[in-house]
């Protein structure tokens, strides 16, 4: 008891909140739409509609490849990959990159070249903290994902938004790009195939890209961790094709393409011929920082020599199938929408970008507020634009079994309907 009176009595120096840390973890998307499932009725008897982020693993028909999940078990079971990994990672894995990646490329990628990650979360939190020079800035896009903002506020790196442009397919507005960056811009980043806007860009744009970032002395951080995940009329052309124009830097992984996210396995990769990330010591800097971070799991990265081997093409034509049968029954659906406009039909990615007209609502102050209310009244849960950075506007993913993806839409149709201002009869 006389213990406990005079601990109580203490003056503790801990448990200040980190500003930070706060700002940044209250507005990641996993925040924002783990509130939304905490508004929802579990007294409705209908399957909730997840339409807020972008798993598609739980679902038969997004189901991971036979050949992956063998070559997890095989790498697991074998007793080979229960030591710790180099700082870069496994040797095999670094190679099994290098060439999955050369084979888009005008140029060989080395296992040199390549880093291995714990998911493309962390080359992200890696890109940032290896950036993060004292004054430099990075180009981020808007909308965009805000894994980036947060890094690079905890990394204390300044970030500035350029626009995406809905009214042309989404594209980087390049003139704004050129006026935002300064002396100490470092870098710009591009997401392609796009999350949250559902575009793919073209061979064109991105020539145009590589020509801006090189005009501005400044090096390309293309996130690709959807790669190929392209089901409309542009293919999927990796930026690294445009290296020898400007650095490179590409992100990819397994979890979007593969379908399986909860196996945390990603790269950073010098797509770069010139050589430039290389004098300028980056892609060392990045094994300096993965030294004092997390490791992606050494038997997973065992297994990706054979994940990329053995999956065969019809499993990625399959997936890419039910993909675009998703993202047209979503596009359809919200054409049925009256307070909901979609200005760029899906062609690639999980996501679509939809604009949310509140004239036509009677009660909802907001886009998280519809979102909210959403969830609670219908059992279906949308990521809102806010944390993307597009006040009253929504991201919907389609990466959704058929079905319920139908059956979602429908609900948000009634609640904008039952939600709508009633029309003055004249």
């Amino acid at each position: 008891m006389e213990n406990g009176g005079a601990a109580a009595a203490a003056k503790w120096r801990f448990g200040a909140a980190n500003p930070a840390l706060h700002a940044a973890s209250s507005q990641s998307l996993r925040s924002i739409v783990t509130r939304l499932y905490d508004t929802l009725d579990h007294t409705d008897p209908r399957p909730v509609a997840p339409l807020g982020h972008g798993d598609p693993s739980a679902f038969a028909c997004f189901r991971a490849a036979p050949a992956a999940e063998d070559a997890l078990a095989a790498a697991a079971l074998s007793g080979k990959n229960n030591s710790y990994a180099r700082a870069a990672g496994v040797e095999e894995a670094r190679s099994a990159v290098a060439a999955h990646l050369s084979r888009e490329l005008p140029y060989e990628v080395t296992a040199g070249d390549v880093v291995m990650t714990a998911g493309c979360n962390h080359a992200i939190e890696v890109m940032m903290a290896v950036l993060a020079a004292p004054g430099a800035n990075v180009l981020l896009p808007r909308p965009g994902y805000p894994m980036y903002e947060s890094r690079a506020a905890l990394c204390g790196l300044e970030f500035r938004h350029f626009d995406l442009l809905p009214d042309k397919s989404w594209e980087v507005d390049l003139d704004g790009v050129e006026a935002l960056a300064d002396g100490n811009t470092v870098a710009m980043v591009i997401v392609n195939p796009n999350n949250p806007c559902g575009c793919v860009y073209s061979y064109d744009h991105l020539a145009k890209i590589a020509e801006t970032a090189r005009k501005l002395g400044i090096l390309v951080i293309s996130d690709e961790v959807y790669d190929h995940c392209a089901f409309g009329s542009k293919p999927f052309v990796p930026m690294g094709v445009f290296g020898g124009t400007a650095p490179v830097v590409t992100m990819g992984g397994i979890s979007k393409r593969w379908m399986v996210p909860g196996w945390r396995l990603g790269w950073i990769a010098a797509t770069d011929p010139n050589g430039i990330l290389r004098d300028k010591k980056i892609i060392e800097s990045v094994i300096g920082y993965r030294a004092i971070s997390v490791d992606p799991v050494t038997f997973v990265q065992g297994a990706l020599p054979d994940i990329i081997a053995n999956t065969d093409k019809a499993f990625f034509e399959n997936a890419m199938d039910v993909m675009k049968e998703a993202a047209e029954i979503c596009y359809q659906k919200v054409q049925d929408i009256e307070c909901i406009t979609c200005p760029h039909k899906p062609e690639g990615s999980m996501f679509v970008m939809v604009k949310l007209d509140l004239s036509c609502l009677d009660g909802i102050h907001d886009g998280v507020d519809f979102c909210t209310k959403l969830a609670r009244e219908e059992s279906v849960v949308i990521c809102p634009g806010s944390g993307l950075g597009m006040k009253n506007w929504l991201r919907i993913t389609f990466a959704v079994d058929p079905p319920l993806l139908e059956d979602g839409l429908e609900r948000v149709k009634s609640f904008c309907k039952r939600h709508g201002k009633t029309k003055e009869v004249k």
